[in-house]
């Protein structure tokens, strides 16, 4: 599938016993590129998260954030939602692996499913023509401390635009001094913290061995009422 001898194809398969559906996403990697080019185990416990919501997604109007290889915004593309996925501005050859991504999974970028530079913390343009927004979405997004607040008020000014959205993000735990609590309070918004051990379960998915021996939370953050 690919002729880029630094690029590795990963298979995720998600699957549903009691309705006997399979949906198959592939996922290029670079070898050796930054973290942008890699699945980190957040993104597919997300994944995992939409797709036994996936009832949910037909016709809804999705953002990711830090979209990088993509694994969640493509699953929700491929369970009827209309996607916007975006990375940093800055980050060009990010952007260009995301569409990779596209590509492989037989998705022509187009009005349903598209890609975007959008930089946490600037409010440029395109910010205001997403248009409107049921979902946004991220995976890791809280990788390093120093851009926590962009995310943040990013978000807080989504949502604050979008009456009813909701920013679900998974994030792998670095450390127990990095919180947001301090931040979220700062820009309006609540969090509810969600139970993923029985994430997977009903396909026979034993979540625990898709994170490893890491600490992953999954987060559901809305404007306070």
């Amino acid at each position: 599938m690919s002729d880029n001898p630094t690029e590795q194809i990963k298979k995720f398969v998600f699957s549903s016993n009691c309705k006997k559906e399979v949906l198959e996403i592939f996922i290029p990697e670079l070898l050796q590129g930054s973290y942008s080019f890699y699945t980190w185990p957040s993104a597919p416990v997300l994944a995992w998260f939409l797709w036994e919501n996936r009832e949910n997604l037909p016709g809804h109007r999705v953002l990711e954030l830090g979209s990088g290889t993509a694994l969640p915004g493509i699953l929700a593309a491929k369970c009827g939602a209309q996607v916007t996925l975006s990375d940093s501005a800055t980050l060009p050859k990010s952007l260009a692996h995301t569409k990779r991504s596209c590509h492989i999974n037989n998705l022509t970028l187009n009005e349903n499913i598209r890609v975007i530079g959008l930089t946490w913390g600037l409010f440029l343009s395109n910010l205001d023509s997403l248009g409107p927004l049921d979902l946004i979405i991220g995976s890791d997004c809280f990788f390093e401390p120093v851009t926590f607040e962009d995310i943040i008020v990013t978000v807080a000014y989504l949502l604050s635009n979008n009456s009813g959205a909701r920013f679900v993000c998974t994030y792998q735990e670095r450390s127990s001094d990095w919180s947001i609590e301090h931040l979220l309070e700062k820009w309006g918004l609540t969090c509810k913290v969600h139970n993923i051990s029985n994430l997977g379960t009903a396909s026979g998915i034993d979540i625990h061995e898709i994170i490893g021996g890491h600490t992953i939370h999954l987060l559901e953050i809305t404007c306070k009422a």
